[in-house]
């Protein structure tokens, strides 16, 4: 009877239905959450001379009081980065995950959340995510190639690069194509740093991204 008990207990302990929990010296797991660190930027005004009508006044008005809907795709991510694990770089051509660190919530999928509250704060576009019944005047497709703790030396940096393109819906035609780029060094060398770099890096295409997005409005 004991040896069948043990046994049993042997064999749910493989498939980790068991937990012991008898490691004190394993450390938590910390989960980090990726954040828009900087306020959104003032909305740009739209000059009304940019259309034509035969009263000024009311082609300032028609001008002024429309705002194009803007749709926003999640944010796509490669394969490894698809993860909630922190990601780091010990060298070119390498990756691994922090084994103890993790995010709340995947980066992509983060990061357009963001992107659209940041959007609409701006307060040029009425911002909607895309796939829903919304009609968008245009659409926004973004990528993050590259989010990973460069550790290749210490503290490291923190690098960010994602790709967008701003597609006119009604039209069917390319507003834009624009590669955004971060590095930010870390003030510490271990996840923490990371994370809080992460934060400021992507604030910061933040900012650039309405920026560029303002000048195709």
């Amino acid at each position: 009877m004991k040896k069948g008990l043990f046994l049993l207990v042997f064999a749910l302990a493989l498939t980790g239905c068991v937990n012991f929990a008898e490691q004190p010296n394993m450390p938590a797991v910390t989960y980090y959450v990726l954040q828009d660190s900087a306020p959104a930027a003032p909305a740009i005004p739209v000059a009304a001379g940019a259309l034509k009508d035969s009263d000024p006044l009311s082609t300032k008005v028609r001008v002024e009081s429309y705002v194009p809907t803007l749709l926003v795709l999640d944010t796509v991510t490669g394969g490894f980065y698809d993860t909630d694990q922190l990601i780091f770089s010990r060298g070119p051509g390498t990756r691994g995950q922090y084994q103890f660190a993790r995010w709340t919530e995947r980066p992509g999928k983060r990061f357009a959340d963001l992107m659209r509250a940041r959007l609409d704060r701006q307060g040029i576009w009425q911002v909607s995510a895309a796939g829903g019944y919304v009609q968008g005047d245009v659409l926004l497709d973004t990528e993050l190639v590259e989010f990973y703790h460069d550790a290749a030396s210490e503290p490291g940096q923190f690098r960010l690069e994602l790709h967008a393109e701003l597609v006119d819906l009604k039209r069917r035609k390319l507003l834009g194509r624009k590669v955004f780029q971060q590095q930010v060094s870390l003030a510490t060398f271990d996840a923490a740093g990371a994370a809080q770099a992460s934060n400021v890096a992507v604030s910061r295409t933040l900012d650039e991204l309405a920026a560029w997005l303002a000048t195709l409005r």
